[in-house]
């Protein structure tokens, strides 16, 4: 499958590297927000019409 876009003099394939950095990193409140991050950013990238390939929590 090719995922790059292309117009008549360019070609190119977005990707975008995200780091989620909670400003309070305390273990407790990490550990509860863990389940819930992929879901969050799953829906996010459905709104978004874009694809996650990896993620690591």
């Amino acid at each position: 499958m090719d995922s790059s876009e292309s117009l008549s003099h360019s070609r190119w394939e977005c990707k975008y590297h995200v780091v989620f950095i909670p400003k309070c990193r305390r273990k407790t409140l990490y550990e509860k927000l863990r389940p819930h991050l992929g879901e969050i950013f799953k829906r996010l990238a459905d709104q978004k019409e874009c694809r996650i390939e990896e993620g690591h929590t």
